[in-house]
Formats: structure tokens, C-alpha cells, sequence
């Protein structure tokens, strides 16, 4: 199997942790150079342009998610209206990273310590993934587990302070993609995508 090299452009830590296993679930050698962002949609959306243009020499793979476009190819069309490169993989999640971790629902369910029912079955559909996850955590069982993924009570945080850490603590050993994939369509499309991903090294194109 051909090393696939490829740089990397996410919003946030746990965006990065996700996309890392997926790469490697889809088993094609990508070897991870560069990860660029963990610092919101905004930069990612204003350095696309400069990605794309780099992807004639190493691919790119950039993470970020769907929020309040009505849909993945009414962001790829805003983001890079024409001539994207065949090397630039641009992949949405619908609506929030969140949705692929609230994918895999019994593991969830069982690191969180909640209830199985807590947990949506159709997490791609949910307007708000990450106010669902946090307040699926709000409920849990462990005192640590609250502590780490909710914000205190009477607190403004929409998160807890650890949010990031415990979920890719979930993500990196826990996450069953294949659970995954079967209840989350943009996930699916993303791991598909990475599977039939051949790179073209024609740097004139």
C-alpha cells in the first residue's frame, strides 16, 4: 500500500481527534503532516482558498461543520465556488462533529454513564448536536464525567472546562466508526470519500 501524505485543517481539538480516526479506519496509508487550525469555522473558512491552492502539491483534508447551511453542497459552493482541486478533500459534518460522536450510541451511552435511551438515534438531524451531548453528560451517573463535559450550574459556559480532553478520551478508545457510520449519512459519505481518495500529483493542474 502507497503512503498517502496528507496535511490537515480542523476547528478544534476534538474535530482533529475524530478526523484522525477516520483516517485511519479507512486503511489507505495516510500519514499525517501538518494540522492547520483548531481555531473556529471562521479561519478555516478564510484560509480555504490557500489550501486549495496547495493541494497541487500535497492533498488536504479539511474538517468542519455543516451549522446553518441548509446543506454540505450549499457550504462547498459558498466556500469554493469554482475549480476546487481534486486534492483538496473538503468533508462537512451535519451539523456538528458532535453528530458522528452522538453516532455510536451504546459506547456513548456506556462512557458517559448515562441512560442508552439519552442518547438520539438519528444524530444528523439534531439542530444542535453539542447542546444534546452536553446535556446527555448534565445526566450522567459520574460526578467527574459532569464536571469535565458540563458547565457548572448558573454558569454561561456552553461547555465544560475538560469538554475537549473527555471526548477524544471516547473518540481515540471507545468510538466504534462502524457503529458510527451506520446512523450518521455524512459520516458515512466522509469515510467513503477517504476509502476511494487517490491523489493526482500533476502539480500544473
Amino acid at each position: 500500500m502507497r503512503t498517502i501524505p496528507v496535511h490537515l485543517a480542523v476547528e478544534d481539538e476534538l474535530s482533529e481527534a475524530v478526523l484522525r480516526r477516520v483516517l485511519k479506519h479507512a486503511n489507505r496509508g495516510y500519514a499525517v503532516g501538518i494540522t492547520f487550525g483548531r481555531s473556529g469555522y471562521g479561519y478555516l473558512r478564510n484560509s480555504i482558498g490557500g489550501w486549495n491552492r496547495a493541494a497541487r502539491g500535497v492533498p488536504f483534508v479539511v474538517l468542519t461543520d455543516l451549522d446553518t447551511y441548509p446543506c454540505p453542497a450549499a457550504l462547498l459552493d459558498d466556500w469554493i465556488p469554482s475549480h476546487r482541486h481534486t486534492n483538496l478533500l473538503l468533508r462537512v459534518a451535519v451539523r456538528e462533529v458532535e453528530s458522528w460522536v452522538l453516532a455510536d450510541p451504546g459506547n456513548l451511552s456506556v462512557f458517559l454513564r448515562v441512560k442508552p435511551s439519552t442518547i438520539p438515534r438519528d444524530p444528523d438531524s439534531l439542530p444542535d448536536p453539542k447542546a444534546v451531548l452536553v446535556d446527555a453528560a448534565s445526566r450522567s451517573r459520574s460526578r467527574e464525567i459532569r464536571s469535565r463535559v458540563a458547565p457548572r450550574r448558573g454558569s454561561t459556559a456552553k461547555q465544560g472546562p475538560d469538554y475537549n480532553a473527555c471526548l477524544i478520551q471516547f473518540v481515540d478508545g471507545d468510538w466504534n466508526i462502524d457503529s458510527a457510520v451506520a446512523a450518521s449519512p455524512s459520516l458515512g459519505r466522509t469515510v467513503a470519500r477517504l476509502r476511494s481518495f487517490t491523489p493526482s500529483w500533476d502539480v500544473t493542474s
